[in-house]
């Protein structure tokens, strides 16, 4: 009998893959059948989580089953290769712009999309790079009294430094260290998990490239005070100190604020404002990666920054860390920005804030909880237990795993590095009834938590049986 006879008959799961495994680690010798591929692949990874049930991550988990076809058409399409695939380009331009008008960026020319100074990328980690590699270069320009570029009249002094909260993702770390800067990490302390004005202006010197506030921290969603740092560095500036600018990285926040709070000011409206970093696969309501960096102008971009290659036809500037990368992330984000509009956006945020808040009202019922914030900022509520619990919220989150549910529990900075939080994300899919299950869920969990026996073992419940 010919393998392709013996294929044909034999039942799914009794070949030999099936029965001996599948490489794991090295290339096997032989093909596969696609669908015998397939089949033990999709299997294995029937064992990761519920990704609409994983509360942890910011990062969309549901788009409209159009967005799904428009992005499975183009992910063959390369975004580097702007002079093959056009229209792809322009579409990336066009969303680069509509963020920096979201962002409040000046003197831009609604009908020209290079008026813009900004580009789309993997995510906000990339972002973030090339934001602060912006600031460090216009640090050196300053320093040089040139344009960013080495060679300057006078010689750089001292190491760069920039000024960030002990509560940043985890990538302005890495900024720090891959790029030689040195990171002048501002303390949170209890009831408090921002960074201040004072903080700031006790930290700046000649050698502070810049500033990095949050809108919408990782740790609890909450809002740092752009305006107020603005403000402060504004007055030290015109008191003879030194001129430091800021940027603002709204990974989270950023496309959550303009429509749930249109009137707060924290993007371009304040001119010590020079970039904002967002992520697209967050609140820009995308599947993951895409993500952009704007600046106010184009004098906020070193130009020394910028490459130009041709070797694909045509003269294309490139500022990014990557380079092939597919275009169908900013296909998605496109598509989301004509069929939300800004309405749509609005009408989204306000219902995952109503979502969040009700079940912040919730869970505040339970006696041995705390509300940290209760997604009045960004969809976001994270909350604690008093100090007397008996049980941690690491036992809580595992609790909630039992049900399938995936929430955080994590200690905050340093500084008050000996308090533990549960987060919860509240995302595009995640409704009102989710909600209210999830609480279910909670109450169950801390019920159980409550009664423990002093072996350690959960009382005894009478199961349903068939």
């Amino acid at each position: 009998m010919s393998d392709v006879d013996r294929g044909m008959i034999t039942p799914a799961y009794t070949g030999r893959f099936a029965v001996a495994g599948i490489p794991a680690l090295q290339i096997p010798d032989d093909s596969m059948d696609p669908e015998v591929a397939y089949r033990f692949i999709h299997d294995e990874l029937m064992l990761d989580g519920n990704s609409r049930l994983n509360l942890a991550t910011f990062v969309t988990t549901w788009m409209d089953p159009q967005a799904e076809k428009l992005m499975a058409e183009t992910f063959d399409k390369n975004m580097i290769d702007k002079d093959e695939y056009p229209l792809t380009a322009a579409i990336e331009e066009r969303c680069v712009a509509m963020v920096a008008d979201l962002f409040h960026a000046p003197d831009l020319d609604p009908t020209v999309a290079s008026s813009a100074t900004g580009t789309s990328t993997i995510g906000s980690s990339e972002a973030v790079m090339l934001g602060g590699l912006a600031l460090k270069w216009l640090w050196k320009a300053k320093k040089t009294g040139g344009d960013g570029a080495e060679g300057g009249a006078r010689p750089s002094t001292g190491t760069p430094n920039l000024i960030l909260g002990s509560n940043v993702q985890v990538v302005w770390e890495k900024f720090c260290r891959y790029f030689e800067v040195e990171p002048r990490y501002l303390p949170m302390e209890e009831g408090r998990y921002v960074i201040t004005p004072e903080q700031v202006l006790d930290a700046v010197d000649e050698n502070t490239i810049g500033v990095v506030v949050i809108a919408g921290t990782t740790y609890t969603g909450e809002l740092e005070p752009v305006k107020e740092i603005a403000a402060a560095l504004d007055k030290l500036a015109a008191d003879g100190g030194v001129d430091v600018p800021i940027h603002v990285d709204a990974a989270s926040g950023g496309f959550v604020l303009p429509f749930l709070h249109p009137d707060l000011e924290w993007d371009f409206r304040i001119p010590r404002v020079v970039s904002i970093n967002v992520s697209g696969h967050k609140y820009g309501l995308t599947y993951p990666g895409v993500g952009f960096v704007v600046w106010r102008d184009k004098t906020w971009l070193p130009e020394d920054l910028v490459f130009r290659v041709n070797y694909l036809g045509g003269d294309m500037p490139t500022f990014t860390l990557n380079f092939s990368r597919p275009g169908n992330q900013v296909i998605g984000q496109y598509y989301n920005f004509l069929r939300l509009g800004r309405q749509g956006y609005a009408d989204i945020m306000r219902s995952l804030s109503d979502t969040a808040q009700w079940f912040a009202g919730q869970i505040e019922e339970e006696d041995e909880i705390e509300i940290v914030t209760d997604g009045s900022a960004i969809p976001v509520v994270t909350f604690k237990l008093h100090s007397d619990c008996e049980f941690t919220a690491f036992d809580v989150s595992h609790g909630l795993r039992s049900y399938g549910w995936q929430v955080p529990a994590y200690t905050m900075p340093d500084n008050v590095s000996d308090l533990a939080v549960l987060r919860v994300v509240v995302r595009e899919g995640f409704s009102r009834d989710m909600a209210r299950v999830l609480h279910q869920h909670l109450v169950e969990v801390m019920k159980d938590l409550r009664l423990i026996k002093s072996d350690g073992h959960l009382p005894q419940k009478q199961h349903f049986a068939h």
